[in-house]
């Protein structure tokens, strides 16, 4: 989990989140939005790139307000800033304004280390999010995220679930949670291996991915291969289902950047441009069709239907053809 300075209160003034661990970082902007939107609902957000935080914004961001409403101003790759907004940054460290917090992602190293130093040199809280790349790294984080989630979880759990999913902090992350949601009591390895084991090569992830792509072929290698090494089938059809899902609302959302998406839909800015570059053939019909589809795959792997694995593979070439609805049209 991200490591934080003894200053733990997420309303301080400005807190510096320094790594690059994504899930870390947008945890460390969740964390500090989330405690301002309970001291205030109304508190208004705005998350910004290098690009958006120009010269003099961030003055006007955080000049006083008649009505003194709370504001979490957020600056992604801080490292990438410009020099005279670097300027506008070290003057707003000396004399950050009351009721709004600033949080500086940074990625660390020697880009924009000046930036970097006048954060910690003015006091902001700071939270660790590096690059998890030891196994002993990622296997704290299981463990730190069963802890989160109030459940126990034996060593070996921890270790086999390692093993099975990688390096990946966000599939890790989404396999406690899963694992937390349908497992009851202490959970052990052999819960993990009819759950995860040999899912390294092929997530579930993987096959909802081509098969919202529309590459059929590949998405149905990919499920008799996780079929084959033990993923469990209703952990594909949570997949598949928040695949399609995606789809369906970026598609009817307004335009915009990533970072106001994000906002508006509940994603990180990553997954927006991942979900932008699915979405090209999909048509509102076809989502509708995909939708039903994963209904139905879902009744059936939960035994509504006599064959889970032929349910899945109709799922996924429902979805596969659904993705290619525009071109038809």
């Amino acid at each position: 989990m991200a490591r934080k300075n003894s200053d733990d209160d997420p309303l301080a003034p400005v807190t510096l989140a320094v790594g690059q661990e994504d899930l870390l970082l947008d945890r460390a902007v969740r964390e500090v939005v989330a405690a301002a939107k309970a001291a205030d609902a109304d508190t208004d957000v705005r998350d910004l790139t290098p690009d958006q935080l120009q010269p003099g914004t961030l003055a006007e961001l955080t000049s006083p307000s008649l009505f003194a409403e709370r504001k979490v101003v957020v600056v992604r790759n801080a490292q990438d800033l410009s020099a005279d907004t670097v300027k506008d940054v070290k003057a707003y460290l000396g004399a950050p304004a009351e009721e709004i917090t600033l949080v500086l992602l940074h990625a660390g190293g020697a880009k924009g280390k000046a930036l970097l130093d006048a954060a910690r040199k003015s006091g902001a809280r700071e939270v660790a999010c590096p690059k998890m790349t030891k196994p002993a790294d990622r296997l704290a984080f299981v463990r730190g995220e069963f802890r989160a989630a109030g459940r126990s979880a034996t060593p070996e759990a921890c270790q086999a679930l390692v093993d099975a999913i990688g390096s990946d902090l966000r599939e890790l992350a989404s396999a406690v949670s899963q694992l937390v949601a349908d497992v009851e009591g202490t959970i052990d390895d052999a819960v993990v291996g009819r759950y995860y084991t040999g899912r390294a090569e092929a997530s579930s992830f993987e096959v909802a991915d081509r098969a919202v792509e529309g590459r059929a072929a590949e998405a149905l290698e990919a499920l008799r291969w996780a079929l084959s090494t033990g993923v469990a089938p209703v952990l594909i059809t949570s997949a598949l289902a928040q695949g399609v899902r995606a789809i369906g609302k970026l598609s009817s959302a307004r335009g915009g950047r990533p970072a106001d998406l994000a906002r508006e839909l509940g994603m990180p800015p990553w997954k927006i441009d991942r979900v932008r570059q699915q979405m090209r053939g999909w048509t509102p019909d076809g989502v509708a069709v995909a939708l039903r589809a994963v209904a139905e795959a879902d009744a059936g792997v939960k035994g509504g239907g006599e064959d889970p694995d032929y349910a899945l593979e109709k799922a996924v070439v429902v979805i596969a053809r659904a993705a290619r609805s525009r071109g038809r049209g």
